[in-house]
């Protein structure tokens, strides 16, 4: 089984890095991060970079396909390059899925047309566009289909996909091991939870962005 996590120009390392953390544990699994070209390619701190194994075209078939999201993600979605790789892998994978604004670059590749999706809180609008319908839950499956919300979100989904794969126990047993047992000092980790001027502030890029 080869699982593909699709990085590029500043993008959000723990969207990738979380995912690759729990899917590597599948039995059988071969993980490689896949980007337009191979080589280093940095995260949008730019202090850190992540090597892609191999360039999109060395990665035809992959089984499961995660594309990760970022502030990198609105450039991505015009790039004929990595949207064609995309619907083509997808023609092939058994699961499609992907973290953060990464969706994003599924539905611009015309593959969640009609299909429920999620996305970073701050972007999930933006599915409408490309004809998804967005839902704000943390892990949305439609079908071979699965979508994240923002960032920490992917070792939710990853955790999900190792169920659906493995089986529950093996699922649990990689929870165990990786000691997944968030237990956070903060209770603003949703838009509803969080004290209304950081949400204004996040939304319109005040501290971060995703555009």
């Amino acid at each position: 089984m080869q699982i593909a996590i699709v990085v590029y120009d500043r993008f959000t390392a723990l969207d990738a890095v979380g995912p690759y953390e729990i899917l590597s544990r599948l039995p059988g699994a071969e993980t490689v991060f896949v980007a337009e070209r191979s080589g280093p390619v940095r995260t949008d701190t730019g202090f850190l970079a992540v090597t892609a194994d191999k360039a999109l075209d060395e990665a035809p078939c992959p089984d499961v396909l995660v594309v990760s999201g970022g502030p990198g993600t609105v450039g991505q979605t015009e790039n004929p390059a990595l949207l064609n790789w995309l619907r083509a892998a997808d023609a092939t994978s058994t699961w499609t899925t992907s973290v953060c604004s990464g969706s994003l670059l599924l539905a611009a590749a015309g593959l969640l047309c009609d299909r429920r999706a999620t996305s970073h809180w701050a972007v999930l609008d933006l599915l409408k566009e490309f004809g998804a319908e967005p839902t704000g839950d943390r892990v949305v499956t439609d079908g071979k289909y699965v979508t994240a919300a923002g960032v920490s979100a992917g070792l939710d989904m990853a955790l999900t996909l190792v169920g659906r794969i493995a089986g529950d126990e093996h699922a649990q047993a990689v929870q165990l091991w990786t000691e997944y047992d968030p237990r956070p000092p903060y209770d603003a980790g949703a838009p509803h939870k969080a004290p209304a001027h950081l949400v204004e502030e996040l939304r319109t890029g005040g501290r971060f962005s995703l555009t």
